[in-house]
Parts: C-alpha cells; structure tokens; sequence
C-alpha cells in the first residue's frame, strides 16, 4: 500500500508540475519585442493539433505523432524555454534526462511511457518523429505568422528558420498555404455565406 500511495503522489505531482507549462512563456518571442508571447502550453497543444493533421496526410500514426508533441517541451519546467541564441553558451542536460528525473517518482507505467515517448521523439527516425519535428516547426511558423498579422514586423526570421526546417510534403505545403492567407481566414467559411 505504501508504494502505491508514493506512486499515485509521484504522479500526482509530475501532473502538478506539467502545470507549469502553462505559465511559463515561449521566451524566443521576446527578441521580437512580444512582451506577452504564447504560454509553453499553448504552444504545444497546438503542436499536437498540427502533429495529428501531418500524420493523417502523410499515413503516419496519429496517436503516436500526437504523443510525441505533447511531450515534446515538457522538460522546461526544469529548464526553461531557451532559445536557440542561448544554447550557444548554456549546456542544458539532455530532455531524455530531465524526463527522467521528471517522473522518477510517477507509478511505473507512466514512467517508463513517458520516458520512451520522449527518447523516441529526441533520438527515433521513424515517420512519426519526422512529422512530430515538423509540427514543432511549421507550430512556430503559424504564430510568427499570427503574431505578424498583430503588427509584430520582426518575426521574418522565425517564418524563414521554420519554413526551411520543414520535411514532409504535407507540412511544407501547408506552410506555402498559410504564408498565403490571414489568420482569420478560416471565419470566411461559415461568415461569407
């Protein structure tokens, strides 16, 4: 009884620490002057959105894909978003290690779940990790773009990192669609009727 209640609290607390990710912000957006970019959160639930609409056009798995981009950016609760400039001069431990230590306490299953839908992510080369990756990518190309359409003109470079990022056919060409519309476009649909 008492590993049970230490791994339900374990895992009760990795859940409680998740919760930080929507708190914490997406730091890169402030080199373009966005005071109040999107949570962690934020952008890693529509990672998995994205994820799931690649894996579907490319016949990947779904489920597996949207797996992957949930827990592609747990680890900041730990270490926080560091954008690509900072990696230059900080040596941040290994997202497989931060995991690690993130759910040494949850009960087994979750444990070894988490650990192994993170390693996948961080080191497989399966079609699920290719559109997992391009989720993340073709996620910040969207926003740059949102935030673009809010007036925000120093986000070009973040447009042009992610679009070159991209592998698959199916990101790539939703990528060239979005650089052809606004954001809003989608009210049309049901607004222009």
């Amino acid at each position: 009884m008492a590993d049970e209640t230490a791994n339900a609290q374990g895992t009760a607390g990795f859940l409680f620490e998740m919760g930080v990710l929507k708190n914490a912000k997406r730091t890169g957006w402030w080199f373009t002057g966005n005071n109040n970019p999107e949570s962690i959160a934020e952008h890693s639930f529509r990672v998995g959105i994205v994820g799931s609409v690649l894996a579907m056009m490319e016949g990947a798995d779904a489920a597996k894909v949207a797996l992957m981009c949930l827990f592609h950016d747990t680890q900041e609760t730990r270490i926080g978003d560091i954008p690509h400039i900072g990696r230059r001069y900080i040596d941040a431990a290994a997202n497989e290690r931060v995991t690690a230590d993130q759910v040494s306490a949850t009960h087994p299953a979750v444990k070894a779940g988490v650990q192994r839908v993170v390693d996948e992510y961080e080191n497989g080369d399966s079609l699920e990790v290719t559109v997992a990756h391009d989720a993340d990518k073709l996620e910040c190309l969207l926003q740059a773009l949102e935030y673009r359409a809010q007036g925000n003109t120093l986000v070009q470079d973040w447009i042009d990192t992610s679009l070159n990022s991209l592998k698959t056919p199916s990101a790539q060409a939703l990528a060239e669609a979005a650089l052809t519309m606004s954001p809003l476009q989608w009210r049309q649909t049901f607004l222009g009727q």
